[in-house]
């Protein structure tokens, strides 16, 4: 059995790579609702989560441990790793570091539900990310690496606090240079760990696709409701939203939409629903574990 630590992960495969890897599951026929739940163990310090897959002659399995609210150890909030598994045979093969793992998959998930909304037009793209930490700035060098050649894009970053050494250009959460940054936004990422919401309709375009990561509970999120309302809203799976997604599930709760009215992402990349370029764009993302098996095995083919 292989070990690939985080730096050969993230050298290994290049984002554009990594959301191929999860559309091409997606329109070889794989039915997301046939995906195991993810499996939340409570330990007597945190929780373990674990995510188990099998797709298309391969298997694989992500463990989590996960810090408690209020920890004051000084280790990562998460860590684990990724056991990939003959389909067959079930005989360990690779241990990939899961945290490079969840770099490279959230982000290609995020932009796989959306790549053909965002590659249908070739006018510049202005992007506002509200979040500095690992998966906004995975966010914006996948958005680079996917339109490249395509279409120019520039982003600003919001934060509530200074980053230290940021290679992006950034401004303070609730000024109106944040303000500002959002109206001009036609895309813009919310992968915080805020559970209440930090952004609102009030300076979002009409047309404005929105991409929202940090959220995984049904009872957190980033987006006002009225950011959902009258908007195309996609999710990854409808029993997956139900039970992690609370920036849907309240805004139905909150009367802002039904669940009648989300579309899945299967859908979307099949061409089966046609997203509305003058429509606003609201994909919700909680992260699946056939998503983690789709990258590994895209990572693992370049390793080979």
């Amino acid at each position: 059995m292989r070990y690939v630590d985080y730096d050969e992960a993230m050298a290994a495969l290049p984002l554009k790579a990594a959301v191929e890897a999860v559309r091409e599951a997606l329109l070889s026929g794989f039915d997301p609702p046939t995906d195991p739940e993810r499996q939340k163990v409570a330990l007597p310090h945190g929780e373990m989560h674990l995510l188990p897959s099998a797709l298309d002659g391969a298997v694989g399995v992500k463990v989590l441990g996960i810090q408690p609210a209020g920890s004051t150890i000084d280790v990562p909030l998460v860590q684990g790793a990724y056991l990939l598994m003959g389909g067959e045979t079930l005989t360990p093969q690779w241990l990939i570091d899961a945290a490079a793992l969840t770099t490279l998959r959230t982000p290609a998930v995020s932009v796989a539900g959306v790549l053909d909304l965002l590659r249908a037009s070739d006018a510049p793209l202005h992007v506002a990310i509200f979040g500095t930490g690992a998966q906004g700035r995975g966010h914006a060098e996948t958005i680079s690496d996917v339109l490249d050649g395509v279409r120019d894009v520039t982003f600003t970053f919001i934060s509530r606090h200074e980053p230290d050494g940021f290679p992006y250009r950034w401004v303070h959460a609730g000024t109106p240079a944040a303000d500002q940054c959002v109206s001009e936004a036609g895309l813009v990422v919310t992968a915080t760990s805020s559970p209440a919401p930090i952004l609102n309709a009030n300076n979002l375009r009409d047309n404005a696709i929105i991409l929202a990561v940090g959220a995984h509970t049904v009872d957190t999120r980033e987006l006002s409701e009225d950011v959902l309302a009258s908007a195309q809203v996609v999710v990854e799976d409808l029993g997956a939203a139900r039970r992690e997604a609370g920036d849907v599930a309240v805004g139905v709760e909150k009367r802002a939409l039904e669940w009648d009215d989300v579309v899945v992402m299967a859908d979307v990349v099949r061409g089966d629903v046609v997203l509305d370029p003058q429509r606003r764009v609201v994909f919700k993302t909680v992260g699946m574990p056939w998503e983690d098996l789709a990258v590994a095995r895209a990572l693992v083919g370049r390793l080979s």
